[in-house]
């Protein structure tokens, strides 16, 4: 086969021998490429860089800012405004002192805010792809026409021989051809923290999943140690990483909840004002004959058209959504998408990753069999304190030397570093190295010290093809007799007998324990029967069942150091000390966190690449899953179909050995079973699940850029009960917003069918002008809204399921209260119109007959600050509130009140805004009405409260 006939994707090298991979790719192992084919391949496959999609520019977002349908109905009011007070200019019929063009400018006003603000919400700029991009390499090493070359990373073809070495960023995928000891730290595609170790001769099922493929290397990974020659099979696009970068750019960004319930409101809205403008052109000009009295008609339905429109809702809405950032930033939880704040409270569904989210990504040894005994280690993180418990009771090691003995072995046998850091214990090293110098510190057995005792002379590195490692260490002078001279425990003072040096060996437990003859007991060693041979490893596979990682340790005396490359010969006759089994522990707050979510309704689910028998483990142990519950594989989730799996993805709560695309499927198929998902992740491989989520929560501080740039939500404190604060102030929001929303429009409702009212049953002329209007919507709306937006959160707020996402922003009575609550409130002020419109009209009146329309506007505005009061609880009565819980609504309604009224009792103010000055009968006529609306809401609560008691 040719390299213009290459096989397809990752997913078949790792299947293949090396000969025939270079066969395919048409390269050879010592030579490499020639400049020729280096140049072919390069025109044939491009560059190795991640390609990036043109996406919106800032003019087009811009642009759709002004496709809402409430701002072109408000553009189209503008301007119609903006003829009539040219026709009134050229006729000359504007009053004297009346500004022209006024309520023009000021719709435009506000319609360009809207249009900012909506602006500076979408216009972030997609970081995702730019932070992929910087996990790809800047140079390399190659050999290519026989020559050791360093080239740009971007400059690598399908083909080229690559050289690996500790510390170096993997800049393409690529099959192995030799490899050293060589480890690959691969979480950013895999999430898991463990180094992989890589073996150039296996070759693997063509299924083998992406966190298994221990012979191929992947662009964006690291090299933690060891050296390789790698050829490279895959670039740019075709790579691992931009498989991701692809996935990325196809998901396509969904309106959230709120922004849907937007639209559905804005389009209700503007067809109900529209019809009702109709309505009363059409019954205007039947009332009058003819045409005679369109430019009046005309005017009454601009305001109307003004009034219908709560210009001042995208504005709340954004300082809502603000607030709630910022008190969620309190709690840990950075929102980067304004509307993801609301959209938090409709989750039903969270796919957490279980490495650094759900687990303290720090290994913790849970488990220590020896003597035919396995203890129970107890203890948290890093930290070298805690317990040791044989059958739920604590024993003293005194009664059981055998752990002394062990934990002596997991100090000395150990590269990594235990220190304390700004007063929090952390390990400079391998993460399972950590875990042992924990548990030697549980024991009283300190590295350091131990290392002085025992200074390590020699060793046999670990290695994949070994599976083990040892170390010897010289035991001067030290006999069975003088131990305790050196200050050696008697206790372990048995395993040094009367050699100078001693071995200690860890590994996988089946190949050390086949090395070993004998067993530690108490303190000394007895020939290892069969049977003991054979608990050992049920023992072991025991451990392994419960989705621990298992270490095997034996120790072996010797008479002088081995020599270099001895390691089979010596590594024999051991002396077997004991099994240690360690787990990524969980996070001690997740439990609780699990079960707030259980109580909310709220179903998380763990995808992971790691094994299955750990994820079982943990999701058992956190109670997302149930004992015996089925874990579904990368392997057979790739064999199913998109309908089996939407079939599946109710019952399944665990996923390990999962792959990027296969987050991104499960998290599809759970969206197209109706279930509203977030998903937490902290690898670039999540980042396409985390982009595609209804709500995407990246890891603050394990998490990659990539990650973060592609979600909505990060956890500054990477803690998944910072999730259930997160929803539960969604939640908070999600109510406030309605209750506002309520108001606002149960308000606007009042003044549209006010406006109305007044050219049908005859008083002449419009009763409020759009600037009149916009000041309502703006300031008498807006302020109290504002106030609503912070009323503290209802008792049972996480106590209920989560309201559906798709449910109407009318639903659950919203809009049948606000219909009633604008009759009503246009009943209350019609009244009051048709009486001031006669007092203002009636014989010997001594002020200006138009003040019946200031009468109006004040009595519709102080209307509003009663409902503002009365709807902060939808069965409680004002006075069984604690009117100082929400200090914000007194506050608003005190400042919006003496704003009102300056418009009415300040000069400029009051030519500006076109009302007229009210005597106090006139105002306390005003505050009487408006007191109605309060009445009446009031009133309201105590009849439902009523027939509540009679259903029961």
């Amino acid at each position: 086969m040719s390299a213009n006939s290459l096989p397809e994707g990752a997913a078949v090298w790792h299947s293949l021998e090396v000969d025939k991979a270079l066969e395919l790719l048409d390269s050879n192992a010592d030579s490499g490429l020639t400049p020729q084919e280096i140049q072919q391949r390069l025109q044939k496959y491009g560059p190795n860089e991640l390609e990036e999609s043109a996406g919106r520019s800032a003019w087009e977002i811009l642009l759709d800012q002004f496709k809402n349908i409430m701002l072109l109905m408000l553009i189209g009011v503008a301007l119609i405004s903006g003829f009539l007070d040219l026709m009134a200019l050229r006729e000359g019929r504007l009053k004297p002192g009346e500004v022209p063009f006024k309520d023009t400018i000021a719709i435009l006003a506000i319609v360009i805010l809207n249009g900012i603000l909506g602006y500076v919400q979408e216009s972030r700029a997609e970081k995702a792809l730019a932070a992929l991009k910087k996990m790809t390499s800047p140079l390399v090493r190659v050999i290519r026409d026989t020559r050791l070359v360093e080239i740009a990373a971007k400059e690598l073809v399908p083909g080229d021989v690559m050289l690996l070495e500790a510390g170096m960023q993997i800049a393409a995928d690529g099959r192995l051809i030799e490899q050293s000891n060589l480890q690959v730290r691969e979480s950013a595609l895999t999430g898991e923290a463990e180094a992989v170790n890589k073996q150039a001769s296996l070759k693997l099922l063509e299924e083998t999943s992406l966190g298994d493929r221990l012979n191929v290397v992947y662009q964006g990974t690291e090299v933690v140690q060891g050296r390789a020659k790698v050829l490279v099979t895959n670039t740019g696009m075709t790579t691992e990483l931009g498989k991701i970068a692809a996935m990325l750019q196809a998901v396509e960004s969904e309106p959230t909840p709120l922004q849907q319930r937007m639209t559905q409101l804005g389009n209700v809205l503007v067809t109900g004002s529209l019809i009702l403008v109709a309505i009363v052109v059409v019954g205007g000009v039947i009332k009058d004959g003819g045409f005679k009295n369109i430019q009046e008609l005309l005017e009454v339905s601009l305001s109307m058209a003004v009034a219908v429109v709560p210009e001042g809702l995208p504005a709340v809405i954004t300082v809502t959504l603000a607030l709630g950032t910022q008190r969620m930033v309190r709690q840990n939880a950075l929102i980067r998408k304004l509307p993801a704040v609301e959209t938090l409270g409709s989750v039903t569904t969270i796919c957490s990753d279980k490495t650094g989210t759900l687990t303290q990504n720090k290994m913790v040894v849970q488990s220590v069999s020896t003597n035919n005994k396995t203890f129970r280690v107890i203890g948290e993180g890093y930290a070298p304190t805690g317990d040791f418990q044989l059958d739920g009771q604590k024993i003293s090691l005194e009664d059981s030397p055998e752990i002394s003995a062990l934990s002596v072995a997991c100090a000395i046998c150990n590269d990594s570093v235990l220190q304390k850091e700004q007063g929090e214990w952390a390990i400079l090293g391998d993460p399972t190295e950590g875990a042992l110098l924990t548990l030697a510190g549980k024991a009283g057995i300190e590295k350091d010290q131990w290392n002085s005792k025992l200074p390590r002379v020699a060793e046999f590195p670990f290695s994949s093809e070994r599976k083990r490692m040892s170390v010897i260490s010289q035991v001067e002078g030290v006999a069975t007799g003088d131990a305790s001279s050196r200050g050696i425990d008697p206790a372990i003072a048995g395993f040094l007998q009367s050699e100078s040096y001693l071995m200690f060996t860890k590994g996988s437990p089946e190949l050390t324990l086949a090395r070993s003859a004998q067993i530690h007991l108490g303190n000394h060693s007895v020939p290892l029967t069969e049977e003991q041979r054979q608990k050992i490893l049920a023992e072991n596979d025991l451990m392994a069942s419960k989705g621990l990682r298992v270490l095997g340790f034996a120790y072996k005396p010797l008479a002088e150091i081995p020599p270099e490359g001895s390691d089979e010969a010596s590594e024999q006759g051991l002396v077997w000390l004991g099994l240690v089994g360690m787990l990524d522990a969980p996070r001690p707050e997740v439990r609780a966190a699990v079960q707030e979510c259980r109580d909310a309704g709220i179903r998380p689910v763990m995808i992971t690449g790691d094994h299955q028998l750990t994820a079982r483990a943990i999701a058992t142990d956190l109670g997302i899953a149930q004992e015996g519950d089925r874990v579904l594989t990368g392997q057979e989730l790739q064999r199913m179909t998109d309908q089996e799996l939407e079939q599946n993805v109710d019952l399944v709560s665990i996923y390990a050995r999962v792959s990027p695309e296969h987050k991104l499927r499960i998290v599809q198929a759970l969206q197209r079973r109706g279930r509203f998902v977030a998903m937490t992740g902290d690898g670039v491989n999540d980042a396409p699940a985390l982009k595609q989520a209804d709500i995407g929560i990246a890891m603050g501080i394990t998490g990659t850029d990539v990650s973060k740039e592609a979600s909505d939500m990060v956890l500054l404190d990477d803690n998944f009960a910072t999730i259930v604060s997160a929803t539960k102030e969604g939640r908070v929001v999600y109510t406030n917003i309605r209750r506002f929303i309520k108001y606002i429009l149960g308000s606007n409702i009042g003044e549209v069918l006010t406006i109305a009212a007044a050219p049908l049953i005859g008083l002449g002329g419009v009763p409020l002008t759009p600037l009149q209007i916009l000041w309502m919507n703006l300031v008498t709306d807006g302020l109290p809204a504002l106030a609503l937006a912070v009323e503290p959160p209802e008792p049972d707020v996480m106590q209920r399921p989560p309201f559906s996402p798709r449910e109407s922003i009318f639903a659950r009575g919203l809009g049948s209260y606000m219909i009633r609550i604008g009759i009503i409130f246009a009943i209350i002020t019609i009244a009051l119109m048709w009486w001031a419109y006669q007092h203002t009209h009636a014989a010997g009146y001594q002020g200006d007959p138009e003040t019946w329309k200031t009468m109006v506007f004040t009595t519709l505005c102080i209307a509003q600050m009663g409902h503002a009061i009365a709807i902060r609880s939808n069965n409680r009565l004002t006075i069984e509130m604690n009117p100082f819980s929400n200090i914000f609504v007194l506050a608003a309604v005190v400042v919006t009140t003496i704003l009102q009224l300056m418009l009415v009792y300040v000069p400029p103010l009051r030519d500006f805004f076109g009302t007229h000055y009210l005597n106090m009968q006139e105002l306390g006529v005003c505050i009487g009405f408006s007191a109605l609306m309060f009445v009446w809401i009031e009133a309201e609560k105590i009849f439902l409260r009523i027939m509540g008691k009679k259903a029961v």
